[in-house]
């Protein structure tokens, strides 16, 4: 008993639930988006190859759009070819089907889809303070910070507030002209809760680490984020 017991708990410390949005329209324009898929993929071969299983929950459940399959990325194509894991990522968890306590770190994928349901999402930011408060990493890359911005912890304080953070910056939301689209900026509002925000020119791969909080600004920056990600759960070993 004890040893099947030993079994399943090293089975579950090696999970770490993914948030990808569950929203396809980019605002007013008449165009869809959603997740990013890279943001998704990336981070996910990673840890995939590392050990860790990886398991995915959106705001709605189900199977959330996306986008950014660019024809030439082979993470992208070994992704999409996983039965296993397009199995998973197109049955999402809704929030309320989430025990937190399986997971020892939680990432919130970008795409400007995560600007609509992220922020405001109460049981996920719940999810992610028990995952950060049992001493796991929560994680988030380019627009993935959405979902950061009002996590608060046991204390009151947000989880933000004195940490060093990356996003998508406000130039990088100018520079695909969607500044007065997005319901908000992500920097700004990252600046408002307490967050020391660092960044880095247009599209230039950035990772910032900061108490067990790892946040990346760009699709560029997905891999490293993936990576630092690992070395944050090694130390937890």
């Amino acid at each position: 008993m004890i040893n099947a017991q030993t079994i399943k708990s090293n089975r579950m410390s090696k999970k770490v639930l993914f948030v990808v949005t569950s929203h396809g329209e980019l605002g007013n324009t008449g165009e869809s988006t959603g997740y990013y898929l890279g943001e998704v993929t990336h981070p996910w071969a990673v840890l995939v190859d590392a050990g860790y299983e990886i398991d995915f929950v959106s705001p709605k459940g189900g199977n959330p759009p996306y986008y950014g399959n660019t024809p030439d990325d082979k993470v992208n194509e070994r992704f999409l070819a996983d039965e296993y894991y397009q199995n998973k990522i197109q049955n999402t968890m809704t929030p309320s089907e989430v025990n937190p306590d399986e997971y020892v770190g939680i990432l919130y994928a970008g795409g400007h889809g995560t600007m609509w349901d992220f922020a405001d999402n109460e049981e996920l930011a719940v999810i992610a303070q028990k995952i950060y408060e049992k001493n796991g990493i929560v994680s988030a890359v380019c627009h993935g910070p959405a979902g950061l911005v009002n996590i608060k912890l046991s204390n009151g304080k947000y989880l933000v507030d004195g940490k060093k953070i990356n996003a998508f910056t406000n130039e990088e939301e100018a520079a695909v002209k969607l500044d007065e689209v997005v319901p908000f900026r992500l920097e700004s509002k990252l600046i408002e809760r307490g967050a020391k925000f660092e960044k880095s020119g247009l599209w230039q791969t950035h990772v910032t680490v900061d108490e067990r909080v790892v946040t990346g600004q760009n699709p560029q920056s997905a891999h490293a984020v993936g990576e630092a990600v690992l070395e944050e759960l090694k130390k937890l070993q």
